[in-house]
């Protein structure tokens, strides 16, 4: 009478069950007094310390810079240092440079310049001079120069808790970054003014990173792997011609000096307006200089504490706005410097997108602790601390395209928000690109739905990172690989990480338990120098959630999400009568002998014993099944007498049963996410945990009891969990058109974060 459903374990698949589930165990670095199981930082952890006191000058005339620096190296370690590594990035421009060495390269039948220039590379005098490396007493130090670093050659070990300060003597020349040779800093040259804006990046000889978990990180640069660089404070003096603007990391020290008392006004009242930029230079300003160019010369000051990196930029063709935004009690400068070839979308969008991305990210971190975040319009996207370099410049005629707008505010909400990942919260770039990228283009996704609720964000939801994980298999690396070896590398190292994010805060942890463990990775690891364990670790300790299946499938491995529903079968519980259930039988059986016999002729039909031997048809003559016997009625009533009231109203409650049976095909275990769609137009959503795959990692079936008749089934209705093929996600089986999203190229920018809606091309002028 009742049908069998039991609580009962799914039959293992042939092969061996839970692989996905087993825990990340020795994949992870142990523990210990520096780095604890619960991901936060051991009582005895320690990072080192390097304060930089940097004089420099910049040659507008010949595109080159020449500078001093003094370095005081405090070593917290436990380790005695006998030699210190520096990064000498610079070099990896060089004409002997192992980057153009070690790139592919091949001849096709049609070649542009920029090709043939890859190739032959250059001979130009790029790279540092590095004049002398001294001991405060004058005496020369020994050092190596291998490519991109540095080794300094100490006297005698620099024992734990000691310190050592010495000086270095550098130049080199300027290079045009908007050449074959690229990069991230540079000048670019304005032909129709004759002016140049610099953007001095990875400029000064800057200290490796020696740490717990690596020693010294001294893996060359060459040219992907961004930086681990150690935290201290800078005072640094550059010396530009004298009508430059000056935009740097830290606070400037001297602006009586440097600016104009109209500037200088102007600055005064931006400290105290909250609501919009203020422009401190105008437009028609800097057009003015742009035609002096002035011979003197003035030194900018500036001071920064605890950074761990300093950028600045300079130009005489710099307009220059600010506005004051309040975080933890204090304010900040939101900054832009743009030259006139960006109005009016930067005047417009750009200070106002720094404001919002830092109190965006704040509210999921911790609140922005530097005194300035600067926006530069630089037609490229790099991050520094307190400064960052941007694309988005309108055509000619000042029109822009939605494309343009959108991809200038992604880059800037992205190179802001670097701020936090990983010029705060310090992970190591050179080895871990998703641990700074990935989650930056995270939270980059949110700030932008922030600003906008119908953002066109092209990472983040979960249907955009398809395409990659549709790659050839020979085409894709875990997200866990390093820079240097990832073949699709923004697709990589950025939308796949940050795709997982908000799955991971949307479909499976849930945001109240994800925000929180989220902020406290943020908050343990504020000026400090995490690793993937200590996220991991920490994720899971803070929110009791068991993570390991999915870090192990989603960063360690590279398995697609193509989860198939395979069928649905509908039964109901049988509460009938015995009389009820015999007249059931009957008709039934009547149905099938009227459909015979008006299906074959009835010579066709072969004759049964029944009818060919006289006795046993008349034995059966005499039986009837369909008779209800006494004996039919007496189980009945036996069975009933011992249900329970309960159970009694279970049998007739009417409820359908349905059983949904799913097959993994991808081989990334995920959440089943199940809308039922039933006969009275209405729908409803199960969810699964993934866990669900525990005993049987390739199929599983879940029974569902719904008081309503189910019309239609769908898996992953609103596309979260990225399953690359959403054909074999429908019950009934339907067509499934492929997707294609209709696009207009809008010129080059850093795979960061451009912004583009494909369906708003129209020109604007606002």
């Amino acid at each position: 009478m009742f049908l069998g459903i039991q609580p009962g374990f799914a039959q293992w698949s042939a092969q061996n069950h839970a692989e996905r589930f087993e825990q990340l165990g020795t994949m992870l670095r142990s523990p210990n007094v520096y780095r604890t199981a619960s991901g936060a930082p051991g009582h005895m952890y320690w990072q080192q310390k390097a304060d930089h006191e940097i004089s420099v000058e910049l040659n507008d005339d010949n595109q080159s810079i020449k500078g001093w620096q003094k370095v005081t190296y405090y070593n917290n370690s436990p380790d005695p240092l006998k030699y210190l590594w520096i990064q000498l990035d610079q070099n990896e421009r060089a004409k002997d440079s192992n980057t153009p060495k070690t790139a592919e390269s091949s001849i096709n039948p049609r070649m542009n310049l920029r090709q043939l220039e890859n190739i032959l590379w250059h001979d130009l005098d790029l790279g540092y001079k590095i004049h002398s490396v001294k001991d405060m007493t004058g005496k020369d130090i020994p050092v190596t120069i291998n490519h991109t670093m540095m080794r300094v050659d100490l006297p005698q070990p620099l024992l734990p808790g000691q310190k050592t300060e010495f000086t270095v003597d550098w130049s080199f020349n300027i290079h045009d970054r908007m050449s074959f040779i690229g990069g991230r800093p540079g000048y670019e040259y304005f032909p129709n003014d004759g002016n140049y804006l610099y953007t001095m990046a990875e400029w000064f000889p800057r200290m490796a990173v020696y740490s717990d978990f690596e020693g010294w990180q001294n893996k060359q640069f060459a040219g992907r792997g961004e930086f681990a660089l150690t935290f201290g404070d800078y005072k640094v003096k550059i010396t530009v011609p004298a009508d430059h603007m000056v935009g740097a990391t830290g606070v400037l020290q001297n602006p009586q000096e440097v600016l104009s008392p109209t500037e200088l006004q102007r600055w005064e009242t931006a400290k105290k307006t909250y609501d919009k930029p203020v422009i401190i230079r105008t437009q028609a300003e800097a057009e003015k200089l742009e035609k002096a160019k002035s011979k003197d010369k003035k030194t900018w000051v500036f001071h920064a504490e605890n950074v761990r990196d300093f950028a600045w930029t300079s130009s005489r063709k710099f307009i220059w706005d600010a506005m004051a935004v309040k975080q933890g009690g204090k304010d900040v400068m939101a900054m832009s410097y743009y030259a006139k070839e960006a109005n009016p979308l930067w005047e417009q969008y750009s200070t106002r997108v720094v404001a919002h991305t830092i109190k965006s990210y704040a509210a999921k971190t911790f609140d922005y602790p530097y005194p300035t975040a600067i926006s530069v319009e630089a037609t490229n996207g790099m991050e520094y601390p307190m400064i960052c370099f941007n694309y988005g410049r309108p055509d000619a005629d000042g029109t822009y395209s939605d494309a343009i707008k959108y991809g200038m505010i992604s880059v800037i909400i992205h190179e802001v928000g670097h701020n936090f990942f990983p010029m705060i919260v310090n992970s190591d770039e050179r080895q871990w690109t998703w641990m700074d990228e990935g989650l930056n283009t995270f939270m980059q996704y949110m700030a932008e739905q922030e600003w906008d609720r119908n953002y066109p964000s092209r990472r983040g939801p979960a249907h955009k990172i398809v395409p990659y994980m549709r790659s050839e298999k020979n085409t894709l690396e875990p997200i866990m690989t390093n820079s240097e070896n990832i073949i699709q590398f923004g697709p990589n190292a950025y939308a796949k990480p940050a795709t997982a994010l908000v799955i991971l805060r949307e479909t499976i942890m849930g945001r109240e338990l994800f925000d929180y463990a989220f902020k406290e990775y943020a908050q343990r690891w504020m000026f400090k120098h995490p690793t993937p364990e200590d996220f991991f670790r920490t994720m899971e300790d803070a929110s009791a959630v068991d993570l390991d299946w999915f870090w192990r499938g989603w960063f360690f491995g590279t398995e697609p999400v193509d989860i198939a529903l395979e069928t649905v079968n509908w039964y109901k519980m049988d509460n009938r009568t015995p009389a009820e259930k015999k007249a059931d039988e009957k008709k039934a059986f009547e149905r099938e002998e009227d459909y015979i016999s008006k299906t074959f002729n009835q010579k066709d039909v072969p004759q049964t014993v029944v009818e060919t031997d006289p006795a046993t048809r008349d034995f059966y003559n005499s039986y009837n099944p369909f008779t209800l016997t006494p004996e039919d009625e007496k189980a009945y009533n036996d069975f009933m007498a011992r249900l329970s009231p309960k159970e009694k109203e279970l049998l007739n409650s009417g409820l359908n049963f349905y059983e949904l049976k799913f097959k993994n095909l991808g081989g990334l275990v995920m959440p089943l996410i199940i809308q039922l769609n039933y006969v009275d137009g209405t729908s409803e959503v199960e969810r699964i945990p993934a866990e669900i795959w525990r005993y049987d990692e390739w199929e599983v079936s879940k029974v569902f009891a719904k008081k309503k008749e189910v019309k239609s089934v769908l898996l992953d209705p609103y596309r979260e969990t990225a399953d690359i093929d959403e054909s074999n996600n429908h019950w009934p089986q339907q067509y499934v058109p492929s997707r294609f999203e209709m696009f207009k190229g809008a010129g080059g920018v850093r795979g960061a974060a451009s912004g583009d809606n494909p369906m708003k091309r129209a020109k604007s002028k606002k």
